[in-house]
């Protein structure tokens, strides 16, 4: 029960953007543009500049990059096996390599390891928004109705602010720059409002989404993927990782969560088969009320 009562508010901002996309009508694209160019590099410098480097941050690190190279290999065999095309494959990585771990993963993991086991879920969190707001963006682009060359999709990451603002929050940090608490406080408000906004993206892009348009194989394969194989390839990373028992069991449950929400809001911005991306993400994210409470019986919790 105690679950499922952290589970309920991700739900409940789902609905809330879904029902104020079908009885009011919103421009996604604006508010998924204002959420990924304006709050979310302010979520990121605060976390980076607030979280103090250890070596259990470099193990995540090489964790994350280890599972993100992995799944990038598994779903682009996927979808060659699958014949999907470039924006179909585009869409089917987003989908799967790229997983829900701050506003679903991060409050699972406090309720189930308490605050220590929540700072390397912080973290991890951290650092994948850094891939999917790099890695993520280069397919987004690849496979967006503009149809962006690898230069263009290398130089569209390049223009992304999220990845300078994490820089900056953890080069203030390393020259021990204090920040005025006034300046924090305003970031704090700007940060706090960027996961809402991109869960409320979420529902809106759900309430718009035509079924005849969503090719259903695809979503399958990708939720397998998501919510089979990601914990099962990160059990045999962590096989050969060097790294705490609490440490291994946050990132594992991590690795289980349902494809990110963020996800969605790249689709729309570069026009990536928006709707398959958000269906997967509400289907991992519907199976993951079994899914996850399976995992952590088995992690011991």
């Amino acid at each position: 029960m105690n679950l499922l009562l952290i589970i309920l508010p991700v739900f409940i901002i789902f609905s809330i953007g879904y029902i104020g996309q079908k009885f009011i009508g919103f421009d996604i694209k604006s508010i998924s543009t204002a959420a990924l160019y304006l709050m979310s590099p302010f979520l990121a410098f605060r976390t980076f500049y607030t979280n103090e480097l250890t070596m259990d941050y470099f193990y995540i690190v090489l964790f994350s990059l280890l599972l993100t190279t992995i799944l990038l290999i598994v779903v682009w065999i996927t979808a060659i096996s699958m014949k999907a095309t470039r924006s179909e494959l585009s869409a089917m990585i987003l989908g799967g390599v790229f997983m829900n771990s701050g506003n679903y993963g991060a409050p699972v993991v406090l309720f189930a390891f308490g605050a220590v086991g929540f700072d390397y879920a912080v973290i991890m969190m951290v650092f994948q928004s850094l891939l999917m707001n790099t890695v993520g963006i280069f397919f987004a682009a690849m496979g967006g109705e503009e149809k962006s060359t690898l230069r263009q999709s290398a130089q569209r990451v390049i223009r992304m602010p999220l990845m300078y603002a994490a820089f900056l929050g953890i080069g203030l940090q390393l020259v021990s720059v204090s920040i005025p608490t006034a300046v924090m406080e305003a970031v704090s408000l700007i940060a706090d409002a960027s996961i809402p906004t991109v869960m409320l993206v979420l529902g809106m892009q759900l309430a718009a989404i035509s079924r005849k348009r969503v090719a259903y194989r695809y979503v399958s394969a990708v939720s397998i993927i998501r919510m089979v194989a990601s914990p099962l390839i990160a059990v045999g990373i962590l096989y050969f990782m060097p790294v705490n028992d609490l440490l291994k069991a946050v990132v594992i449950v991590q690795a289980s969560m349902p494809a990110a929400a963020n996800t969605t809001m790249l689709a729309l911005q570069f026009g990536t088969e928006p709707d398959l991306v958000s269906f997967t993400t509400f289907f991992t994210t519907l199976i993951s009320i079994i899914t996850i409470p399976v995992i952590l019986f088995f992690l011991g919790v």
